[in-house]
């Protein structure tokens, strides 16, 4: 394996953070506002947190979670939790209270680090506090070895789905599901997967999402410095790339948005920024487009879920250069191609493969692929199907090479006279409109047609579009039955933390009384 001796295969994360810690001691590791750690306090902190949660009575495979948005301390915790073999679950922090009391029950969580900020948050067991207790408590432990044996596939995180229907499943992550890509991607050279060691890389996206947490989990396994913004802010992302020579991205299409639309972005210096990866949700091809232009840097797309510990398809760099993509665009709204060790299917209703060129459910085989639902067996008997396959709940298209499209989640889909419409495949059409800030797609209830395509639009500032004008710009891409029937225009469209547009907020109003969410 053509891989340099430094990037050597770390099969828990534990070993990966001891190796950088003797390798390069002296690197700054962490970076949060002012204060900053290198690897080697990095490691003796994360050893100090293994041993206090031993103290606590915390045993092997024990539920540690955090509650609280992103920070240095937080990403200790993780790799403390790691060390001692235990399992991490990162709470996002817009959650209600109901929702964190039914992750904490469901978890079996023994303690919850909570920052005072979400004091409302309340848990009937063991509460640290990060800001009046977290740093005493870590520092009061010993720094001598942890003897707890930890294995490659030993639980290392425990992540809620978002829950956009239903009760949030707990996705059982392993150290080996986030760790053998690495010497994968260097293998075959796959750069803007595995950043340098010495790499700033900055973390802006919720620590609850794997976007989050996965990229501080990245960033230890390669050795960069993570710079940790508190939450996603355009104009300190702005300043920090150019402060400290920010080489690497990590934004959710909804973030690359307000970027760009910021005025601080119009002169800012980006030229340090080697890459920009973007995923978690669909990417309108006009804001692609302008992030490329306005960047001047690498682009790639992301392509995977909290089930497979992110990425498992991936739309390289030469995927977006112009000169590239001549005569192909279409490529630039494909999700990609798999990465080593990755393959993808798509299966009809009965689960079996269509061939190029087919709409249905895109399953994935990997070593990415999760352990499991925690306490789900009936969840998990209908995901990890035979032959190790994973049935991811989107709909896709795999091209004659080999490129994978998708379409949208298939519960999302809209049946309009009998014909599918993929709310993603009409925003992306619609949104490249100059007086269209933001949109969202949904199926509403209708008389002739089962369900009709309304559009619910967030209108540039100053814009007086109108209902007419929109859907005489979608005429214009897309097939008369995709486009919207109707037009809504409000000041913003509800998002989960990751980005994704909350469409069962939206359909709500308009289905409410009938009997199934469908006609």
């Amino acid at each position: 394996m053509n891989v340099p001796s430094e990037e050597r295969y770390y099969p828990t994360y534990g070993e990966a953070l001891a190796a950088h810690a003797a390798n390069r001691p002296d690197q700054v590791a962490l970076r949060y506002g002012e204060r900053t750690t290198t690897y080697r306090d990095y490691d003796r902190h994360a050893t100090q947190i293994a041993h206090g949660f031993a103290a606590l009575g915390l045993e092997k495979g024990d539920r540690v979670a955090y509650f609280g948005k992103n920070s240095d301390h937080a990403v200790e915790l993780a790799l403390g939790a790691a060390r001692a073999g235990m399992v991490f679950v990162p709470i996002i922090w817009r959650l209600a209270p109901a929702e964190v009391d039914f992750i904490m029950r469901d978890s079996g969580g023994a303690v919850l680090f909570r920052e005072d900020e979400f004091e409302s948050v309340a848990f009937d067991g063991r509460i640290v506090s990060m800001e009046r207790e977290f740093e005493a408590w870590r520092d009061a432990q010993p720094d001598t070895p942890v003897e707890t044996a930890v294995d490659a596939q030993d639980g290392l995180l425990q992540l809620y789905t978002s829950g956009t229907t239903g009760l949030p499943k707990g996705v059982v992550l392993s150290h080996h599901n986030g760790t053998h890509l690495r010497p994968l991607m260097r293998e075959h050279g796959i750069y803007w997967y595995c950043a340098d060691p010495g790499d700033s890389v900055i973390l802006a996206m919720p620590y609850g999402h794997i976007a989050g947490v996965g990229t501080a989990m990245g960033a230890v396994l390669g050795g960069q410095e993570l710079i940790i913004h508190r939450e996603f802010d355009p104009v300190q992302l702005i300043e920090d790339v150019q402060e400290h020579c920010v080489k690497w991205l990590f934004l959710v299409p909804a973030a690359i948005r307000l970027l760009l639309a910021h005025p601080a972005a119009e002169n800012a210096d980006f030229s340090s920024v080697k890459g920009l990866t973007y995923g978690a949700s669909p990417i309108p091809l006009d804001l692609l487009k302008q992030g490329v232009e306005r960047l001047k840097c690498d682009f790639a797309q992301l392509y995977g879920l909290t089930e497979t510990f992110g990425t498992v398809v991936s739309l390289p760099p030469e995927d977006h250069r112009p000169e590239n993509v001549a005569g192909r665009e279409q490529v630039m709204k494909s999700a990609g191609k798999p990465l080593p060790g990755t393959e993808i299917a798509i299966l009809d209703e009965e689960l079996n493969p269509l061939p190029p060129g087919e709409i249905g459910e895109v399953a994935i085989r990997s070593d990415s692929v999760m352990l499991g639902y925690w306490n789900r067996p009936e969840e998990n008997e209908k995901a990890l199907i035979e032959g190790g396959w994973f049935r991811t709940g989107d709909a896709g298209i795999v091209d004659e090479e080999g490129y994978l499209y998708i379409q949208d989640r298939i519960k999302d889909m809209i049946i309009t006279g009998g014909e599918n419409v993929y709310p993603a495949e009409v925003e992306s059409a619609i949104f490249g409109h100059p007086d269209i800030a933001d949109i969202a797609i949904i199926g509403v209830p209708d008389e002739k047609w089962g369900e009709a395509v309304k559009a619910v639009i967030v209108r540039r500032e100053g814009s007086d579009l109108d209902e007419a004008g929109v859907i005489a710009h979608a005429r214009e891409r897309i097939a008369g039955f995709k486009c919207p029937k109707t037009v809504d225009f409000v000041d913003a469209l509800p998002r989960n933390p990751s980005g994704k547009i909350l469409r069962r907020e939206l359909r709500a109003p308009y289905w409410e009384g009938q009997e199934r969410q469908v006609s």
